[in-house]
């Protein structure tokens, strides 16, 4: 099976930075795009970014110009670099992966969740 598993949550004042990062393991034969989704209480999920295994990114609105998507295609890893975090930035962070296992079979897998908290 295929273990997505994430890291770097916490607590911040608003205005600062942090690192999230998710690596895929287990059967994995190839992995196609990967992103990552918030989730708030009381508010569905949301999308948040988006990269290619070519490297092309999508950002949500709210986070463009602040947050940066990126991956290690050696280490089956995706990062969000968060900075300049506001308040309404709180969630749970998800990350998603497309992934092919050695049969052939593709799927998307999602990590458990890391907590994101930006105090006022």
């Amino acid at each position: 099976q295929v273990q997505l598993v994430e890291s770097g949550g916490g607590l911040v004042q608003a205005g600062g930075s942090l690192r999230l990062s998710c690596a895929a393991s287990g059967d994995i034969f190839s992995i196609g795009a990967m992103g990552w989704f918030r989730q708030a209480p009381g508010k569905q999920r949301e999308l948040v970014a988006t990269i290619a295994r070519g490297s092309t990114t999508t950002y949500a609105d709210s986070v463009k110009g602040r947050f940066t998507i990126s991956r290690d295609n050696g280490q089956n890893t995706v990062y969000l670099q968060m900075n300049n975090l506001k308040p309404e930035d709180t969630a749970v962070y998800y990350c998603n992966a497309q992934i092919q296992n050695a049969l052939g079979y593709v799927r998307d897998y999602w990590g458990q969740g890391t907590q994101v908290t930006v105090s006022s």
